[in-house]
């Protein structure tokens, strides 16, 4: 082993809980490109590379490495940025390093997600004839057949096929080792950290039997099947990964989800990359109450319709003179529906109750975005 780190990702707050967010054998941490930024609403998200995959060096494990080894990079890497406790998921072999965790370093973790994994692999066999053949023919036969191995038919994640296609092999041979030796079942009964357990119904490699193995011998654990997710789900089904990795972590208010979702709708994946990537330990409470409070629980009511709060929301703007926030919410009436003409309909009514100065203003702010209609807002407030 040498003194190097794991290659990471960390997003959002650095005060925030920390998450770790491991992968599977083959991919990156690009893994969790769909589900890690809405958990970083919540949570400091530290999504890690396995040695000779993504960006980690391969020489960090070798012949007959253990997941043990794995194990004890990711607290290296836990350590090197300041993080004693942590939650903890993964997914496949990162699943079975949150096991290892579990059973080995009880007391560095909050709470436990193992998502389409086991405590077992099917034995060495099948492992040990991967690596061999790893070993002599290289990777590109597995990126071959990743598809079929990952998702169900029809679906796939070209970045994370070029990932496996891009996997150094004596590293992913090593890691094959390490799932060979792999076997905990034995110590399932002794694991104290909450636990959830997350199976894809269509999971050939890892089966929810697996997953209910797990379930039944970890007291108090919890069991939620994916229908329609392959071995990959946090890339084919996202949002009902993060669904059940937000009731599980219980770091967000019931809203959280459901506002980030009706924000993303209205404003904008691109607005709302950039205002979570601006966000710092100042601004992440404000970040956290724009999104459970104001799009979680007044965007979410049913009482007025999607068209009727923006039509709203544009008056208010114009009467308070918050001439960027109304660019980002013209935008946003364009995306809920509202015409053009609508709009200036709007703005004409806002010339009688809140002043020809204000409108005049708030035209020339609409007209501006309007002949820009593609251009992504950059209100300063995160909306």
């Amino acid at each position: 082993m040498t003194g190097k780190l794991l290659s990471h990702r960390t997003e959002g707050a650095a005060s925030a809980p920390p998450l770790l967010l491991g992968p599977s054998l083959g991919t990156s941490y690009a893994l969790w490109d769909a589900v890690a930024p809405e958990l970083s609403a919540s949570h400091r998200v530290i999504r890690w590379d396995l040695p000779g995959h993504g960006g980690s060096a391969a020489d960090l494990i070798g012949p007959g490495a253990a997941v043990g080894d794995l194990a004890g990079l990711v607290l290296t890497l836990a350590d090197s940025l300041g993080i004693e406790r942590f939650a903890y998921a993964g997914v496949s072999l990162g699943g079975a390093v949150g096991l290892h965790l579990a059973v080995h370093h009880p007391e560095r973790l909050d709470t436990l997600a193992v998502i389409c994994s086991s405590a077992h692999f099917n034995g060495a066999a099948p492992w040990q004839e991967r690596a061999e053949r790893v070993r002599r023919e290289g990777v590109r036969w597995l990126a071959e057949s990743a598809d079929g191995r990952w998702f169900t038919p029809g679906f796939t994640v070209p970045r994370l096929v070029r990932d496996q296609r891009d996997a150094d092999p004596a590293a992913y041979a090593a890691c094959c080792d390490a799932l060979a030796a792999f076997d905990l079942r034995d110590r399932l009964a002794g694991i104290s950290v909450r636990t959830l357990l997350v199976a894809g119904r269509e999971d050939r490699a890892t089966p929810p039997a697996h997953l209910r193995e797990i379930a039944d011998a970890v007291p108090g654990a919890a069991l939620v099947e994916i229908p329609g997710a392959s071995h990959l789900a946090p890339a084919q089904c996202p949002r009902a990964v993060l669904t059940a990795l937000r009731t599980h972590l219980g770091g967000a208010a019931a809203g959280m989800g459901q506002g980030m979702a009706v924000r993303r709708e209205v404003l904008g994946d691109a607005h709302v990359d950039r205002a979570q990537a601006r966000q710092t330990p100042f601004t992440a409470r404000f970040q956290d109450f724009i999104s459970r409070y104001a799009w979680g629980e007044i965007w979410t009511d049913p009482t007025l319709s999607r068209r009727e709060r923006s039509m709203i929301t544009l008056t208010a703007l114009v009467a308070r003179g918050h001439h960027d926030e109304l660019a980002m919410h013209v935008r946003a009436a364009r995306r809920n529906g509202l015409t053009p003409e609508e709009i200036g309909a709007v703005l004409l009514q806002t010339a009688v109750y809140c002043g020809v100065p204000a409108a005049n203003s708030a035209f020339a702010t609409a007209q501006r975005v309007l002949a820009e209609e593609d251009t992504p807002g950059t209100g300063p407030h995160g909306g």
